[in-house]
């Protein structure tokens, strides 16, 4: 068993936001918070897994209300040096049962974040918890990588995903459990701990697309827009990502039938 409290600890939290760069770069977050402050309209937004704040904070700046659920203590320890609980409130829990609230007419979970859900069920509890989120007609948007079992070299179990200078990234798979362990390898002089490399590892279940929309049926969802990412390109059987939007049903509105129209007694 996967302690997360371990995982993602006041060491990863540190390390973890990249001020410009990477993940954290306008490229990245101009397009993510674009769309998701056009989902969340006048509504609020809830985000799964909030991290450090990487996305709530730029959307909330936007001017949409957020609200968050975060399992590490650590990570929520980074979020309040850089906003206050007033602003962008959080619960500390596992985002398969945590409540943030209700009626929020947004929930997001990015960066393949619903991957460290380690089984079946507990990412299908993820898809019913951000149901009990919503308002009717509220949608849940979930950005995940597709997984790229085509790459793996026949009796070979894994994959350099990059190799760049300072970094290398290994990913390797259990394709029965639909596991699959990212090594990264960070080296060279630039450690800040003096140590020639630093190695991490991170553990995923992965989800094929159509695996993905069974689970948001199951939660009474319907699957609205797939793209292949922020920037709403074409998702293809090329695609390496997808951002895909699911939506509740709507209210159903109670309409009175005039008493003189045949069916009323």
């Amino acid at each position: 068993m996967i302690n997360q409290q371990q995982l993602w600890d006041d060491d990863a939290a540190k390390q973890y936001d990249t001020p410009g760069e990477g993940m954290f770069s306008a490229a990245v977050l101009g397009p993510t918070v674009e769309v998701l402050s056009r989902l969340a309209g006048t509504g609020r937004a809830v985000e799964f897994a909030i991290g450090t704040g990487r996305v709530a904070i730029p959307l909330s700046e936007a001017g949409v209300r957020v609200a968050g659920v975060e399992l590490s203590h650590a990570m929520i320890s980074r979020l309040r040096e850089k906003v206050g609980e007033d602003q962008i409130p959080v619960v500390q829990g596992d985002m398969t049962e945590a409540r943030a609230g209700e009626d929020f007419s947004l929930a997001f979970l990015v960066f393949n974040t619903i991957s460290n859900l380690l089984t079946q069920d507990e990412q299908v509890r993820c898809f019913q918890n951000a149901a009990r989120h919503l308002a009717p007609g509220g949608r849940f948007v979930v950005e995940l990588w597709v997984p790229q079992l085509r790459s793996l070299p026949p009796g070979h179990g894994g994959t350099v995903e990059v190799s760049e200078s300072g970094y290398l990234l290994v990913d390797t798979y259990d394709v029965l459990r639909q596991h699959v362990v990212s090594h990264h390898v960070r080296f060279g002089p630039g450690l800040s701990d003096g140590r020639d490399a630093r190695i991490g590892r991170t553990p995923h279940r992965y989800i094929w697309p159509s695996e993905l929309d069974l689970m948001a049926r199951l939660a009474g969802f319907e699957l609205e827009s797939r793209w292949a990412d922020w920037d709403r390109s074409d998702f293809t059987a090329e695609s390496r990502s997808h951002v895909s939007v699911y939506r509740l049903p709507p209210a159903v509105e109670n309409v009175s039938v005039p008493a003189d129209q045949p069916g009323n007694k």
